[in-house]
């Protein structure tokens, strides 16, 4: 009897201690992943949030003709819609790139090379932004869709990442403390920029120098950052087909994934909801600036303060936006952030001039929901992705996420190339918010889980 309960015991307690290893190695990969996020938050926050939007239209603005105007290929455009026009045309780039590398991805499961080939191409890139100054608007140009559509397409193999490394009850704490890691690392950075900014004659160093240092700063950490995460995340084995090169591959893989999608048709409604409120989420992300020192005349110190200010409350309210998913469930949260976003938008319209601490107030309201509607959205869509096509539907994801988010861009530049009017512009991305939140009501998310072939959580 004794012998026999023994010899019953010892496969438990195997069973246990394989367990416990699984969880151990399952830990140390999800703390690397969250430092990509560390690395690569810097270059949102720092180069697209804060200084190359009003930078770089000074030096369109710089290089416009009487009328105002700058002449990319031969083009009239307005200088002060430059910017927004180059961060459309980055993330139309990530649109023509980002599908062939989830695929080629997913078909010989070697995403850790790719995800290193990204990160240092846009880190080279970011740190090149030093080179950007006088006239050469078409350098900044350049660099910044070279620099965006790289982040683009590491953050499509990054967040493919997070099914593997995490059980279907994590996703949500994981997925958001990743975002705490990188408004954390934001925030920080924000801080040496602010003293180095504030402080450029002590440092013996003009307004515009001081720019330039804290942009190629930026490239400089994502770089070194992104150390960490390819040392601790490991690819994993998968089956190859014989026959073509990976890149043949990858694009007959990307069709058959587009077939394979129209088989999850609440997988696509929740992309095509996601799609629409989160181009409104990034491109107020890129253009806040702008609008900030050209509508309402802000000097670059202020807007730096507010930068970090939504940074810090972005971390607590990433955090607290898991927590309350965990109590009403993920979808639930994110609508109720839509109606803060639109709100929000709603009351910059009004915001007067020459005013920090109204602008401040936004900004507080911004990063209260920021983080949280962001993580939240990667760790719903985690439950929708069918097992084995991680890389490949979240290159659909990060299309949604930065690769379409083009359009917002655009009708903030056009309305103002229009109306010369900021005001217009940031008012006009309401719909955004508003559309996104009627389209996302009409998910059934537990169907859509169901459907995928995934575990629907206890809260979703």
């Amino acid at each position: 009897m004794s012998a026999r309960t023994t010899e019953e015991a010892e496969p438990g307690a195997e069973d246990g201690k394989a367990d416990a290893a699984a969880a151990a190695a399952r830990k140390r990969e999800q703390h690397g992943w969250y430092f990509y996020d560390f690395a690569c938050s810097v270059y949102s926050t720092s180069v697209l949030t804060v200084f190359l939007g009003p930078y770089l239209t000074a030096v369109a603005k710089a290089a416009a003709d009487a009328e105002g105007y700058v002449h990319p290929l031969g083009l009239p455009v307005r200088a002060g819609s430059f910017f927004a026009y180059a961060v459309s045309a980055s993330v139309i780039v990530a649109v023509l790139v980002m599908p062939l590398v989830g695929a080629v991805a997913d078909r010989t499961g070697r995403k850790k090379p790719l995800l290193a080939a990204a990160a240092y191409t846009g880190a080279t890139a970011t740190a090149g932004m030093f080179f950007v100054g006088g006239e050469r608007y078409l350098l900044g140009g350049l660099l910044l869709i070279v620099a965006n559509a790289s982040l683009s397409v590491s953050m499509v193999l990054y967040n493919a990442y997070l099914p593997q490394i995490s059980t279907s009850d994590e996703r949500d704490t994981v997925s958001s403390r990743g975002w705490a890691f990188g408004y954390t690392s934001g925030a920080f950075v924000l801080v040496l920029n602010l003293v180095l900014f504030q402080g450029h004659d002590a440092f013996g160093l003009g307004e515009g120098a001081a720019v330039r240092i804290c942009l190629a700063s930026a490239g400089l950490w994502w770089g070194a950052f992104a150390i960490i995460p390819l040392r601790r995340l490991r690819d994993r084995a998968v089956v190859r087909e014989p026959g073509a090169a990976p890149a043949v591959s990858g694009w007959k893989q990307l069709v058959a994934t587009l077939k394979d999608m129209r088989r999850y048709p609440l997988t696509l409604s929740f992309l095509l909801a996601y799609l629409i409120y989160n181009d409104g989420v990034q491109t107020v992300i890129s253009q806040a600036s702008i609008y900030g020192s050209q509508e309402l005349e802000l000097e670059q110190s202020t807007l730096i303060v507010a930068v970090l200010l939504v940074q810090i409350l972005a971390v607590a309210g990433a955090l607290a936006m898991g927590r309350l998913a965990v109590v009403y469930g993920a979808k639930r949260t994110i609508l109720g952030s839509l109606a803060a976003w639109a709100l929000t938008l709603a009351a910059g319209y009004f915001l007067p001039a020459r005013t920090p601490v109204w602008f401040f107030a936004l900004a507080a309201m911004i990063g209260l929901v920021l983080g949280g509607s962001q993580a939240l959205s990667r760790s719903l869509f985690s439950h929708l992705v069918p097992a084995g096509k991680e890389a490949e539907y979240f290159s659909a994801y990060e299309m949604s996420d930065r690769g379409l988010s083009w359009v917002g861009p655009l009708v903030f530049g056009l309305t103002y190339q229009v109306t010369g009017s900021y005001r217009d512009a940031i008012i006009s991305l309401v719909v955004f918010f508003a559309l996104g939140f009627a389209l996302l009501a009409r998910v059934p998310v537990r169907r859509a889980v169901e459907a995928a072939g995934n575990p629907v959580p206890e809260r979703i």
